[in-house]
């Protein structure tokens, strides 16, 4: 599956738009890495243990958002978004969106 951030796939005609296509989810970490982040915030720095749980939300999100395109038949997904939010106090939910696409012959 081709995903591109642009509104075209270069060298590519985009022969039909069969609409918009997304993934999400919803992830938390467990109570001692949440305690670990905590720990973090009070002397500073990176918040390691929440890097790697947005990291993760963020491949399956596409990965969500690419079956999607599969199913519809889409050769492509342009205009690729990423959005988040916050649910609860350590969880997040990771939202992947974009355009699904045909494309013709190379």
């Amino acid at each position: 599956m081709i995903t591109a951030t642009t509104d075209f796939i270069s060298g590519r005609e985009i022969t039909e738009t069969l609409g918009v296509v997304r993934g999400n989810t919803i992830r938390a970490k467990h109570i001692g890495k949440d305690i670990m982040a905590g720990l973090r915030m009070l002397v500073g720095g990176e918040v390691k243990e929440y890097t790697e749980m947005l990291a993760e939300a963020r491949n399956e999100s596409m990965r969500r958002m690419e079956s999607h395109a599969e199913k519809i038949g889409a050769d492509a997904v342009i205009n690729l978004r990423f959005m988040t939010s916050q649910v609860m106090s350590g969880a997040a939910e990771m939202l992947a969106y974009g355009t699904a696409v045909k494309l013709g012959p190379e």
